[in-house]
């Protein structure tokens, strides 16, 4: 039996779908400021350091949220497409594309139906996206990427709730609070472990205008992570800490994966 969350559950549930409606203007302006520049160049240069893209490749961007690892790959001259549900943040990435005079192909869609046809040379999925979703929505998503990217192709998943990160010193109910501009985020995290999830409550505040929204992100092995890919048909090449190649190890905050497809 494939062992990516693949066995009947202990406990019957079904998850909903929390990320439909979470990333609207608000939180999606936090985290388009909270990320660097340089973090998102050290990114892309660890993208084309590991999988040696040929120039004008063909990139699919999975979830794609405002664009950030979108619009560097275009300026590099590559053929870049983004999914993302959100269409708040794919309006944000239109007008900044268009700003640049970048052409890039965006669609709002759910990141677990995409094309079967290998037309893409290259797929990213950063920033935790890996971990949203419970056992057959995970299967159903890397399956997809599998569908999407040619025979030879590469992959970068970018997953920092791998439960080998994760888990060393885990403190539940901690809360943390932090600040960009105008902007302040209030998170605190519950772990599941029954569902060995953690459920992390935000609250984003700017100025009079206030959201709250719960998080839920699946907690996974390392071992896991990499059955899976290797079930659907990707072969793993690395597993780093972070974007300077170092070796993963465990207690790392991030855990970088390249692949490719077989």
């Amino acid at each position: 039996m494939n062992t990516f969350l693949g066995a009947t559950p202990l406990i019957e549930h079904v998850e909903s779908d929390w990320f439909t409606d979470f990333f609207t203007e608000l939180p999606n302006e936090f985290w388009r400021r909270a990320v660097p520049p340089e973090a998102t160049e050290a990114e892309i240069a660890y993208v084309e350091r590991h999988l040696e893209p040929e120039p004008g490749s063909r990139f699919l961007d999975v979830p794609c949220g405002s664009g950030r690892h979108t619009l560097a790959l275009a300026r590099r001259g590559h053929r870049v497409s983004g999914v993302d549900i959100s269409d708040e943040a794919l309006g944000h990435t239109r007008r900044a594309a268009a700003a640049e005079g970048l052409e890039i192909n965006l669609t709002v869609g759910d990141m677990r139906t995409l094309p079967h046809d290998g037309s893409f040379d290259a797929a990213l999925c950063m920033g935790n996206s890996f971990g949203y979703f419970e056992a057959a929505g995970a299967r159903a998503f890397v399956e997809a990427l599998a569908g999407a990217v040619r025979p030879g192709g590469g992959l970068v998943i970018d997953f920092g709730v791998v439960a080998e990160s994760i888990l060393p010193g885990y403190a539940d109910g901690v809360r943390r609070v932090m600040e960009t501009g105008d902007i302040s985020v209030e998170a605190t995290n519950t772990y599941d472990a029954a569902r060995s999830r953690i459920n992390t409550t935000y609250r984003f505040t700017r100025g009079a205008d206030q959201v709250d929204r719960t998080a839920v992100y699946h907690v996974r092995t390392c071992g896991d992570v990499v059955r899976g890919l290797e079930a659907a048909g990707f072969t793993v090449q690395g597993l780093h800490g972070g974007a300077d190649d170092k070796p993963f190890e465990v207690g790392d905050s991030r855990l970088l994966i390249t692949a490719l497809r077989r």
